[in-house]
C-alpha cells in the first residue's frame, strides 16, 4: 500500500459537526437537475460512437461510427419536454434548484438557460461535455475544464461557482481545485455533510452529491421500476435524516434528477409528491448548492 494512504476513511467519525443550518434546520435538502442533453456522446459532436449511458435503453451499447437515432431522441425529450415539466414543478412550489449544466448542452438551449436564470436557479458547470474522462490525459481534461468555464461564462454571464464533472478521472478534483472561483466541487459521494479536501492547490470544499437518491436508478439494471419506488426511497431517506437532525445531528440530503428521466410523466408525479411531502415539514432548509457552500465557508472555514 501507498504510505501515507491517500484516502480519508474516517471523515467526521462518530461526532460530526453541527452544520448550524439557517434557522436551526434539522436537514438541508438540495435538488439537482442535470442538464446534459446535447452534450452527450454523438458522432455529430466528433465522438467515435453514440451515447450508451443513462437512458430508457438499459444496457445500451455504443455504436461506433454511427448515429443512434433512438438514443438521440431520448436525450432530445429531456430538452424539449422533460426540462419544462420539472421547471414547472419546482417554480410552482418556489423550491430552489441547482442545475449541473453541461456547457455544450446549455449552448444549444438559450430558452432553457433563460428560464433557469429567471427562476434564480444556480447553474453550476457539469463540464464541457457529458462524456467519460477516465482515459483523458490531465492536460487534455484541464483544457476541457477551461473551455467549459469560458463557454459557461459566455452563456450565463458569469463564471460557475460550483462544479460537478460526474464521469471523472483521478485528476478531476485537483484540476477543478486550480480554479479559485469554484466555491465547491460536488464530485464526491463520501459524506452527508460538506468537508474540506486537501489538494495541491490548497483546501477544496467538497459538497457531496448522491447516486442513490437519484433518478438514474430508473436507467440501471439494479434500480427503480416505478415512480412509487422512487418516492418511497426519497421519503425514507428524508425521514431518517429529518429524525436524526431533530435529535441533534443535522445533515444534508441531495436529490439528483435528469430531464430525460424524471421529466417523464410517471416519474414527475413521484417528484411532485415528494416535494409536497417535504414542504409539509418545518425546520427544513431547501437551498441551492452554492448557498450550502457559502454557509460552510462562513461557519466552517478551512483550517490552514
Amino acid at each position: 500500500m501507498q504510505t501515507p494512504y491517500p484516502r480519508d476513511m474516517s471523515g467526521y467519525g462518530q461526532s460530526p459537526p453541527n452544520p448550524q443550518w439557517p434557522d436551526s434546520a434539522a436537514v438541508a435538502i438540495q435538488f439537482v437537475i442535470n442538464y446534459e442533453e446535447g452534450g452527450e456522446n454523438c458522432i455529430l459532436h466528433g465522438d467515435p460512437s453514440s451515447e450508451a449511458f443513462l437512458s430508457e435503453i438499459v444496457g445500451a451499447e455504443p455504436w461506433p461510427g454511427q448515429r443512434h437515432m433512438n438514443m438521440e431522441s431520448i436525450y432530445e425529450y429531456g430538452s424539449r419536454v422533460g426540462f419544462w415539466r420539472l421547471h414547472r414543478l419546482f417554480t410552482e412550489r418556489n423550491i430552489p434548484v441547482t442545475v449541473f449544466g453541461v456547457a455544450q448542452a446549455l449552448q444549444l438551449a438559450p430558452d432553457v438557460v433563460a428560464a433557469m436564470q429567471a427562476s434564480e436557479w444556480e447553474i453550476a458547470t457539469h463540464g464541457l461535455r457529458w462524456i467519460d474522462y477516465k482515459n483523458f490525459s490531465e492536460l487534455e481534461e484541464s483544457r476541457h475544464i477551461e473551455q467549459a468555464i469560458d463557454l459557461h461564462e459566455k452563456i450565463t454571464g458569469e463564471k460557475p461557482a460550483g462544479v460537478y464533472i460526474g464521469r471523472t478521472s483521478e485528476h478531476s478534483q485537483d484540476i477543478c481545485a486550480a480554479h479559485q472561483h469554484f466555491l465547491y466541487c460536488a464530485d464526491t459521494y463520501a459524506d452527508e455533510l460538506p468537508y474540506w479536501r486537501a489538494s495541491k492547490h490548497g483546501p477544496q470544499l467538497m459538497v457531496p452529491y448522491t447516486l442513490d437518491a437519484n433518478d438514474m436508478r430508473f436507467a440501471t439494471p439494479q434500480g427503480f421500476n416505478s415512480g412509487t419506488q422512487f418516492y418511497d426511497y426519497l421519503k425514507d431517506s428524508f425521514d431518517v435524516l429529518y429524525s436524526e437532525g431533530l435529535a441533534g445531528q443535522p445533515r444534508m440530503m441531495s436529490v439528483g434528477l435528469h430531464c430525460r428521466l424524471a421529466g417523464r410523466p410517471g416519474r414527475a408525479a413521484a417528484v411532485a409528491r415528494f416535494l409536497d411531502y417535504v414542504q409539509q415539514h418545518e425546520s427544513v432548509w431547501c437551498s441551492r448548492r452554492v448557498d450550502i457552500a457559502r454557509h460552510w465557508h462562513e461557519h466552517h472555514p478551512a483550517e490552514n
